[in-house]
């Protein structure tokens, strides 16, 4: 574990952080966080806190935090629905082996519907991407 404390903290909200100065250079030689902004990862704003004027510093390290935060949500979004494929999988497997008449009769439209949902979605999805990479004659 390191000695040194970073300079920033970001405190995770849903749609990005509150972000505080971190400042251990004071009489007591407390940790105190000093909350300077707040970011917002999805509309890209960043808002000083308390009519606060951001510096150029603060400014590239709410910037690089945020760009960090996008490419780990991306991350685990793909993350999330590569084990969605997983559990299709180990779903399939429980209805083909495990599962009684009475549990496949209450899961079955609800899968059914979810899935023909889906497979709609990807279809459409895949033609458009299929037709806009297709030269016009």
């Amino acid at each position: 574990m390191t000695t040194e404390l970073p300079e920033y903290y970001f405190r995770v909200r849903e749609n990005g952080a509150m972000v505080f100065r971190i400042d251990t250079e004071n009489r007591q030689r407390r940790i105190e966080m000093d909350q300077i902004a707040v970011a917002n990862v999805k509309n890209g704003d960043i808002k000083p806190h308390g009519g606060r004027e951001l510096s150029e510093a603060d400014m590239a390290a709410i910037q690089k935090w945020m760009e960090a935060r996008r490419a780990q949500l991306e991350e685990r979004n793909i993350d999330d629905i590569l084990r969605t494929v997983d559990h299709l999988n180990l779903t399939t497997q429980w209805a083909q082996s495990k599962a009684t008449d009475d549990q496949l009769d209450t899961v079955t439209d609800s899968l059914l519907l979810a899935m023909h949902d889906l497979r709609t979605v990807l279809v459409r999805k895949k033609a458009d991407r299929i037709m806009k990479n297709t030269p016009q004659k």
